[in-house]
């Protein structure tokens, strides 16, 4: 059986607000493992036996996550990803364009992190797709679940062609449908705080955990990689938000080893 990869990325350095995300990964397998539930995703899948587990890997260097990806592709196996902030994922899609030159991204936040610059940092988590875009390492960007858009990421949307679908306006009954392979980007503060307060950034007025099990589940294209970022363990209540990651966790695999 072909596996998928799992690789822990402990970063957080690029954070604009709270440090956390980089304490992620091993909690997120923790509940993962946890006997308070199985490894069966909703759809049957057991992925007790799908998954090949690199382990964590400390960042000290932003752009070891590139080669560390890249490294993991030549595998030949797809990759799932544990952050970590949201700055992890342009080097991760960098380091699978040479291998995907055409993809699709589906990207589920409550920001759209557009930023061209955040701080003074052009590789803040608030500037990943920024990045992304400019390189055209996406044909079609598409973002659900957002309710912080401002001017200026406004602005870059309009300039990258970005499909946003705000939660002012969210209809789950027409989700976009993908002709490329696709790629997840999954930030734990698209959910509504209730469902995930482990989050540096409580942004009310999100989605709830059924919204996004039933977005994932709807995906009809092949799944090529994934991350699930920004769960700040700092913030959890009773590791609510550990949880939700595991349980989205397996819903992606699923969708990736079809």
């Amino acid at each position: 059986m072909i596996k998928t990869i799992v690789q822990g990325i402990q970063l957080d350095e690029k954070s604009s607000y709270q440090k956390g995300p980089a304490l992620a990964p091993p909690l997120i397998r923790e509940a993962l493992y946890s006997g308070a539930s199985n490894l069966y995703s909703e759809n049957g899948t057991d992925i007790k036996n799908t998954i090949d587990d690199k382990g964590d890997f400390i960042i000290k260097n932003y752009f070891d996550i590139e080669t560390i990806t890249r490294e993991h592709l030549e595998s030949g196996n797809k990759i799932l990803t544990l952050g970590g902030d949201h700055s992890i994922t342009f080097p991760i899609i960098k380091a699978h364009h040479k291998k995907y030159p055409v993809i699709d991204i589906l990207h589920i936040d409550a920001h759209s992190d557009l930023y061209d610059s955040y701080e003074g940092d052009k590789y803040s988590h608030a500037c990943p797709f920024a990045r992304i875009m400019e390189n055209n390492f996406a044909e079609r960007l598409v973002q659900i679940g957002i309710r912080t858009l401002n001017t200026h990421q406004a602005e870059q949307a309009k300039k990258y062609n970005v499909e946003i679908h705000e939660m002012k306006t969210l209809d789950l009954k027409h989700l976009p449908k993908f002709k490329n392979p696709l790629y997840i980007s999954l930030d734990m503060d698209a959910f509504d705080p209730a469902f995930a307060p482990g989050v540096s950034h409580h942004e009310p007025g999100g989605l709830s955990s059924r919204q996004v099990i039933d977005i994932i589940q709807a995906i009809d294209s092949e799944v090529i990689g994934a991350d699930i970022v920004e769960y700040n363990p700092n913030r959890d209540f009773q590791n609510m938000t550990a949880y939700l990651a595991a349980k989205m966790m397996k819903e992606i695999l699923s969708k990736m080893i079809k």
